[in-house]
């Protein structure tokens, strides 16, 4: 199965805080029990068992919490941002619970302790919240780094300029290595007089990041073999890349690291599971959504007029290179290519008519690939499929963009939370590393993580054109 470790897609920090967040989320069931009843035994015995309610409060609002977008290790930690998340998580996972108790009376709770658990959680939540946010900004979860190598693969690093970007690390030092080029400033380097496991331990490293430009013949592997017997990691620069960014720099990688690294495999076990997932979740989205999409339907006729056609079919590239229409409901004009090239859609397209700028803000004009998912075209999750032409240009351009052809095209994908709307060859470029990511990763529990986060896109309309 395809590594996917909680030091890369599920970091420490946010692994720490969903335990005590989801913690809270139980505990306030009990609190609010107690407030309306007097006493746990008194609610115990109007209500029943305590127990299956908070469990069930705690699951539904923690999805709600992923779904915003809160567990995202890399996004800005402003705190008003976060109360309006965590508000509108609380506020939604509400109405979904109302839903639950509907369908399951057994651990239906009353409108007014339902209220004051929302509460509850709400001031909790916040509570954490806030003490997560002063940590993760006062070095309490970085890990502290040592940079090997100083030259143009060294200077990657420093590329990764926003905070948000190092929050994950903290460089305590760098070491030149022979057959590097300058590329990094020489007032920041370490002295290469001492072993490298003492200058290590001498800035209280815990991890050295390989940066070397030429490996041949230069890499000092005794000295790396000591650091890593005294427990101090030793990780190369594609990787530390790929933790820290989620993606995997093309400009970086070899096709020697694509073969010998863990991942970039499907076995029978992940099809049969993706295959579930996908059948499962497109049959409740077209058993619950189809009054919405008869709407769509509905909006674009108003607008367009009867005979207009609601549904857009087009040629798509998926699995192993084959062929596909996929479906969307029409969001431009019939003619928006009358000459018949294909043209990226742009920002502020005139192509778009007034039903097209809101149905793509908020998603809806994807709701039809459902079908393209019961058909097996689609996957829930992965790369989004391109149409023929600009798979073939891009194919020429970018190294490795045939790789993303490897698995089924996605509905959503990692990419579509970690970039924003792709309009060219560069972002298409830029879109690939984060494809690569999840081809390499790939997983049941990935999938479920980028389909609740989704959310967030499709609430705040990030990213839409």
């Amino acid at each position: 199965m395809p590594s996917w470790s909680i030091n890369r897609s599920i970091r420490t920090p946010l692994l720490l805080l969903g335990i005590v967040e989801a913690s809270a989320l139980f505990v306030a069931v009990y609190v609010a029990g107690v407030v309306i009843y007097g006493s746990l035994q008194d609610s115990e015995q109007l209500l029943g068992p305590l127990l299956p309610r908070a469990v069930t409060v705690a699951l539904v609002m923690f999805a709600g919490l992923i779904s915003v977008g809160l567990y995202q290790f890399h996004q800005r930690v402003i705190f008003r941002e976060v109360f309006v998340r965590v508000t509108v998580a609380v506020v939604v996972s509400g109405l979904v619970l109302a839903a639950v108790f509907y369908l399951l009376p057994m651990v239906a709770m009353p409108l007014a302790m339902i209220s004051l658990t929302g509460v509850v959680a709400l001031l909790l939540l916040l509570i954490v919240r806030f003490g997560f946010v002063r940590s993760v900004d006062e070095n309490v979860f970085r890990r502290r780094i040592l940079i090997y190598g100083a030259g143009d693969r060294a200077a990657a690093i420093s590329s990764l300029r926003r905070r948000a970007d190092r929050r994950g690390f903290m460089i305590v030092g760098q070491i030149a290595a022979q057959g590097d080029s300058q590329a990094v400033d020489l007032a920041n380097l370490l002295s290469r007089d001492n072993p490298l496991v003492k200058t290590a331990q001498e800035n209280n490293a815990e991890e050295i990041v390989i940066a070397m430009d030429d490996r041949r013949g230069n890499l000092p592997v005794r000295e790396l073999l000591d650091c890593k017997l005294r427990g101090i990691d030793v990780i190369d620069l594609v990787e530390f890349f790929e933790r820290e960014t989620g993606m995997i720099r093309i400009d970086l990688v070899n096709p020697g690291w694509l073969i010998f690294t863990p991942g970039f495999r499907v076995g029978a076990f992940r099809r049969a599971t993706q295959r579930f997932m996908d059948v499962f979740v497109a049959s409740v989205v077209l058993l619950l959504g189809w009054p919405l999409m008869l709407l769509v339907a509905l909006v674009i006729k108003l607008e367009e007029g009867l005979n207009a056609p609601v549904i857009y079919k087009q040629v798509r590239v998926g699995l192993h290179g084959d062929r596909f229409d996929v479906l969307k409901f029409r969001s431009m004009g019939v003619d928006a290519e009358k000459d018949g090239k294909p043209v990226w859609a742009d920002e502020n397209d005139d192509r778009i008519t007034r039903t097209g700028k809101f149905i793509r803000k908020y998603r809806l004009d994807e709701l039809p690939q459902v079908f393209n998912v019961l058909r097996g075209e689609m996957s829930l999750v992965g790369p989004r499929p391109e149409r023929p032409e600009f798979v073939s240009e891009l194919t020429e351009k970018i190294q490795y963009y045939a790789e993303r052809h490897t698995v089924k095209p996605g509905v959503t994908g990692w990419a579509q939370l970690r970039y924003s709307y792709g309009s060219s060859a560069e972002d298409a470029a830029a879109k690939l590393q984060y494809d690569l990511y999840y081809v390499k990763n790939q997983s049941f529990m990935l999938d479920l993580m980028i389909l609740l986060q989704t959310m967030e896109v499709v609430l705040w309309g990030k990213g839409a054109r």
